[in-house]
């Protein structure tokens, strides 16, 4: 009578395996810049045959579910670390670097899934809730002051935005550092 679920358990740790490694596999295609990788491809790149990407994954949902998951599990300890400066001028430009770094790492992903995001529930709701919580920590870090003006919190808020960095890396091709120090001018520029 053990034997059945531990063969069960056996199976489903397998599925979760291979699973991740198509996720992984998705997201190293994606990050190579291919934003639509083909169910062959994918499935040469993580070692799995083309059957099993399709067995265990009924529609592109839960690929992007599982995608997701694997990078909020990379960006989530940079997000969450707690701030190092004690003003709010220092604070926002530990959300500057940070934002640097994590928008650095989702930059093909998210640029990517923004492609798709028309057709995806779950990118949609996913695109809102990232917008929704860098607001928030936006507004956790400014004080009262600056909050109570609404338009300069607009104007933070967008220039903040991953939107103005994948301009700033990819339509105006600037250098990391580069686009980090337009970000800085930009910011100071408005709560100066």
């Amino acid at each position: 009578m053990d034997a059945q679920p531990r063969e069960t358990d056996g199976r489903h740790a397998r599925a979760d395996a291979n699973r991740r490694r198509i996720a992984e596999a998705m997201l190293e295609l994606v990050r190579r810049g291919d934003a639509a990788p083909s169910a062959e491809q994918v499935a040469e790149q993580a070692g799995v045959g083309r059957r099993t990407v399709f067995r265990l994954f009924q529609d592109m949902e839960g690929v992007y579910r599982e995608m997701h998951s694997l990078m909020v599990q990379r960006l989530l300890p940079m997000f969450a670390a707690p701030f190092v400066a004690t003003t709010w001028r220092g604070r926002l430009d530990e959300v500057i670097e940070r934002r640097a770094r994590m928008y650095e790492e989702m930059l093909p992903i998210k640029s990517a899934s923004d492609a798709h995001r028309y057709r995806s529930n779950f990118l949609k709701r996913e695109h809102r809730r990232l917008t929704r919580l860098q607001r928030e920590t936006l507004l956790a870090v400014l004080p009262e002051s600056v909050v109570k003006q609404g338009g300069k919190v607009e104007a933070l808020d967008l220039t903040l935005s991953f939107e103005a960095w994948r301009r700033l890396r990819f339509e105006q091709d600037l250098p990391t550092r580069q686009a980090v120090g337009v970000l800085r001018g930009m910011v100071k520029a408005l709560v100066d």
